[in-house]
């Protein structure tokens, strides 16, 4: 240590033999004169020196949304008619005005709270939450410079990618795995503001995924680039993939079904979510009839992944409608 010593004092006084004598020394100088262990010293603030640096540089991993439509995947979309009402004028106006009046309530209670990532998720199996999450993503985009990504947290029963007849894979299971990074995952049509996130491959173990941190990494580093964050998930009540991802949302929107879904079970499904914040909730598959009627007592079963396809259902519905609550 004597030798040490000695080696860095001289390399002191030579240093200050080649500058002005009134000029100031460096922290590093400062640093070599007073501690009692240099060389530990030095070795530290070389070591961090760098970090430092980084620190007040501009983040290099960034994500922007030009970025991602220029080397993110691009791929040519097949909108389903029957499931997208603002592609099927015939289909449902009423369902299509409906929508943009859900929209207009999102924006009002966003002027209060801090809302840019959304859950969307019902009690039991089909509700219609892919068909609520696909259109109200379409009502958004709809309007000028409004960027939206939908991410199909669904592993279990993914079905975003149907209705906009996208690619089903690489998509959040890859992600969640390390398999893939979010320029791997994030889809986006030719034209357009809206971008997917699918649901990848099937998930053997979907909640301990979703548990493992990287969802809210891909949460955190989206969110900045889009207008709207838009989950799509299982429902709560079957399983816990809603409650987890709930948990990582700044707001739930519940749907239920018109003249289906129990008012029992709508409440157990918000007892599940006590705690999250539901910013609302959707009645779907509603007409002038079924607003104003009781619900019929119809059974359906619990076992997720047995629904019937609920899109197609509700969309042929003539005078279909989705009202927010």
């Amino acid at each position: 240590m004597s030798r040490i010593h000695e080696a860095l004092k001289k390399a002191q006084q030579e240093r200050a033999t080649m500058q002005p004598a009134d000029a100031a020394a460096s922290p590093l100088d400062t640093m070599i004169a007073t501690s009692p262990l240099e060389s530990s010293a030095l070795n530290v603030a070389m070591a961090t020196a760098p970090q430092a640096a980084s620190a007040t540089a501009p983040f290099s991993d960034y994500l922007r949304f030009d970025d991602l439509r220029a080397h993110g995947v691009r791929t040519q979309w097949h909108l389903d008619p029957n499931t997208n009402v603002f592609f099927n004028p015939g289909l449902s106006v009423h369902g299509a005005e409906q929508f943009r009046t859900l929209r207009s309530r999102l924006y009002q209670i966003r002027s209060n709270q801090t809302l840019r990532t959304l859950l969307v998720t019902s009690a039991v199996p089909a509700e219609g939450k892919t068909f609520v999450t696909t259109n109200l993503a379409q009502a958004i985009v709809r309007q000028p410079g409004r960027r939206v990504l939908i991410i199909d947290a669904d592993m279990r029963c993914a079905r975003l990618h149907v209705s906009l007849g996208a690619p089903s894979s690489p998509g959040l299971t890859e992600y969640l795995l390390g398999e893939a990074d979010e320029m791997s995952v994030i889809q986006s049509p030719e034209e357009g503001n809206l971008c997917l996130i699918p649901g990848g491959k099937q998930a053997t173990n979907p909640s301990e995924l979703l548990s493992n941190g990287r969802l809210k990494r891909l949460l955190d580093r989206v969110t900045p680039v889009f207008d709207w964050v838009i989950l799509d998930s299982p429902p709560c009540l079957p399983v816990a993939d809603a409650s987890i991802v709930a948990d990582l949302c700044d707001g739930v929107l519940l749907v239920v079904r018109a003249a289906s879904t129990f008012s029992e079970v709508a409440k157990r499904a918000c007892q599940e979510l006590q705690g999250r914040n539901i910013v609302g909730v959707v009645l779907n598959a509603a007409d002038e009839d079924h607003i104003f009627s009781s619900y019929y007592s119809q059974g359906y079963g619990y076992g997720y992944g047995n629904g019937h396809d609920d899109q197609k259902d509700m969309a042929k519905r003539d005078g279909s409608s989705v009202v927010a609550k």
